[in-house]
């Protein structure tokens, strides 16, 4: 296979499952602003952090500052085209790829893509407000999940497929750790010191719903939810697909089907062991977002050596 059009297929993947996620993520502090009770501060601005784009949200919006509302947040991350990770850019640009490896993905696929795109054109503007917003949200993650469904089932299991698995796989490690970085990250302020354990909780209960894994954590840990069970759940479970241990695992089982490349071994299995041997009681006590951090900077390291050996070499 030509190394762009695998390149192509590794980023389509990507864009399609950051989109899904970046609705994801908008849906927490949406959620989370419906949930809590008004004494208690919310602050939008930390999600910006999270998705690495401060300083392209500065340079946008110069006047917001630290007390940024949720409209300029919202509207940074969803629709804002000089904003490269909002889910916009990343719509419009697995469109883009699609529209020059359109023979290589069945026409079902194009069609669903393009369908976000112009849903994202008509209605985005709405989705600003809250009455509309969870609506557009999960349209968003219904269309994105459309994608998904439409290459698991009618794309062929060729070398083109496994690297549609890879990006997905990493694509997914790195924005649940993106999630779980966003619950942590000082969002809700109670007005009571009493009450921080129980707000912290619904914190973890909504980044669980946001991941659609709410039902799973209920179903295989059966207590109340705690942000080092949560933690434990979506960092180390080795059954739920949105785990991070889980899609670096599904990239490990990838990688004997493509030409061997020592370099993203090596990666993999640095950040396969970080994850496995972290502690989330420890990281439960002391704020999880250091290690979050670490660990997308390992993703970084293991897309660059994926990019090195399969797209540039």
């Amino acid at each position: 296979m030509l190394s762009r059009v695998a390149d192509n297929l590794y980023w389509f993947s990507r864009y399609v499952r950051r989109a899904e996620n970046t609705a994801r993520l908008v849906g927490v502090g949406s959620q989370l602003q419906l949930d809590m009770p008004r004494s208690v501060r919310f602050a939008w601005r930390p999600m910006i952090d999270t998705v690495g784009a401060g300083d392209c949200f500065e340079q946008c919006y110069p006047d917001a500052g630290d007390a940024a509302g949720d409209v300029d947040v919202i509207r940074f991350l969803l629709l804002d085209e000089r904003n490269p990770s909002s889910l916009r850019t990343s719509v419009d640009s697995a469109r883009e790829i699609l529209r020059g490896i359109r023979d290589t993905l069945p026409q079902d696929v194009w069609e669903a893509i393009n369908d976000l795109h112009l849903y994202i054109g008509a209605q985005g503007e709405r989705s600003l407000g809250r009455r509309y917003r969870m609506e557009f949200l999960q349209r968003i993650v219904d269309g994105c999940l459309k994608v998904s469904g439409l290459l698991s089932a009618n794309v062929s299991r060729d070398i083109g497929y496994q690297f549609l698995r890879l990006g997905t796989a990493l694509e997914q490690a790195d924005m649940t750790t993106r999630i779980i970085d966003a619950g942590a990250s000082g969002l809700v302020t109670p007005r009571h010191e009493e009450d921080r354990e129980a707000f912290q909780n619904m914190q973890w209960m909504s980044v669980l719903r946001s991941l659609a894994a709410y039902q799973m954590f209920r179903r295989h840990v059966r207590q109340r939810v705690t942000a080092e069970l949560a933690l434990r759940f979506l960092l180390q479970n080795n059954e739920f697909p949105r785990s991070v241990h889980f899609c670096l695992t599904r990239a490990q089982s990838v990688l004997p089907t493509m030409p061997p490349r020592p370099g993203v071994d090596r990666h993999l299995n640095r950040v396969i062991g970080m994850t496995r041997n972290a502690d989330p009681a420890v990281l439960a006590e002391r704020n999880p977002a250091a290690f979050m951090d670490e660990v997308q900077t390992h993703l970084g390291a293991l897309h660059d050596a994926i990019a090195a050996g399969y797209f540039h070499g």
